[in-house]
């Protein structure tokens, strides 16, 4: 039986073990953290990443979970309306073949179909690793040494298998922050069914209202130093930069001062690889190919890396190396399109001036005419997978 050790054990190294387990492989999961860890933004599974969630079995279960389509209103920094963005023009974009979850539920939803088929240590990480042609060797800091015909470096933007592999050099950091957190609770001021976004010079607010446990927040902002944010933690770098806001972001922050644990708070930043794998060793997810949040794909593009690298493994037997070739070839191009999504996607998230936001409320505005609807909903349905 072949063996497979990945490290990392949220979406993209369950998945990869989801799927190579079901091809007859042997998997152990390595996770830094002492136990499962989720956040509460929004992930989209469209195109090839709600394929391979069909193909992975997931789809039962991940309907259960659906929030759906909202209304998306955008408002003032007072949070008064500018305008509404209906539901319809989601659902058009989205297409019929698209799920919208918290990527808890989606990392929930793989572990439990994941559970019993892999071994999973937490609080492991890789000390050693060493390779030939027939054998990646992985030291663990249990002591235990692990001879596998495949390592999986599926570790995230910080990933310390990349290091390993390949040195520094690949990340390339942005002047952004990024929080996003659960809400339990529906906040005032954001109608049920709805999310409210305000957009300004540097930064973007977003309060979803979904209804109990299926709400949430989200915040981006432009900054100098990024690192110092960080220092200051999500609790004092959030209410800073968004305290004279209105509408739901006031009872939102509140909310995070309550349970700041339960915040994703990172910098932005993408991963540029030339090459994803040597010998018998590959990156997987955002440790190859981070596309940030921006450009959103971030969790289907790790299904789907997931499931074509099986595909591939499957294809070329005990060429290892060759399959993972053939994999990052078909791989690429979806990946460097998102990534150049993601850069302009930067000045959506944080424009840089007045005149940029006022120029993006009228590409909005435009879009939710009736006549401009209904042309981009024969478009997308011209042009759905």
């Amino acid at each position: 039986m072949k063996h497979a050790v990945t490290v990392g054990a949220g979406i993209a190294g369950l998945a990869t073990a989801l799927r190579l387990g079901g091809d007859g492989w042997r998997t152990t999961v390595v996770e830094r953290a002492p136990a499962r860890r989720s956040s509460g933004y929004l992930v989209n599974l469209l195109g090839p990443g709600y394929d391979a969630a069909e193909r992975l079995g997931l789809l039962p279960t991940l309907s259960a979970h659906d929030l759906g389509v909202f209304t998306t209103v955008l408002v003032r920094a007072d949070g008064s309306t500018k305008f509404t963005v209906p539901s319809t023009i989601a659902e058009a974009a989205l297409g019929k073949r698209a799920l919208t979850v918290f990527r808890g539920d989606l990392e929930a939803t793989l572990y439990e179909a994941v559970n019993d088929r892999t071994e999973i240590r937490f609080g492991t990480t890789v000390t050693a690793l060493d390779q030939d042609t027939d054998r990646v060797r992985v030291v663990l800091s249990d002591g235990t040494t692990h001879d596998a015909d495949l390592l999986v470096g599926a570790d995230g933007l910080h990933s310390t298998t990349r290091t390993a592999l390949f040195g520094g050099g690949s990340r390339v950091d942005l002047p952004y922050i990024v929080g996003a957190f659960p809400l339990p609770h529906p906040v005032a001021g954001v109608p049920l069914s709805s999310g409210t976004t305000f957009i300004g010079p540097g930064r973007t607010a977003a309060v979803v209202n979904l209804g109990p446990r299926r709400s949430s927040a989200f915040f981006t902002y432009r900054c100098a130093d990024p690192a110092d944010e960080l220092r200051r933690g999500p609790v004092d770098a959030l209410g800073a930069a968004f305290a004279d806001l209105g509408g739901g972001v006031p009872d939102a922050i509140r909310h995070l001062e309550k349970d700041p644990d339960s915040a994703y708070f990172d910098s932005v930043s993408q991963v540029v690889m030339p090459r994803w794998s040597t010998g018998r060793a590959v990156l997987l997810g955002d440790a190859a190919w981070c596309v940030t949040l921006f450009a959103g794909h971030g969790a289907a593009l790790a299904l789907a890396g997931a499931d074509q690298l099986g595909a591939a493994l499957r294809q070329h037997g005990d060429d290892v190396p060759a399959a993972l070739a053939a994999w990052e070839a078909g791989l690429r191009p979806e990946t460097v399109k998102r990534q150049a999504h993601a850069r302009r996607g930067m000045l959506q998230y944080a424009p840089p001036s007045r005149f940029h936001v006022w120029m993006g409320d009228l590409t909005v505005r435009a879009v939710t005419l009736p006549g401009i609807r209904g042309l981009v909903r024969r478009r997308i349905e011209r042009t759905a997978p």
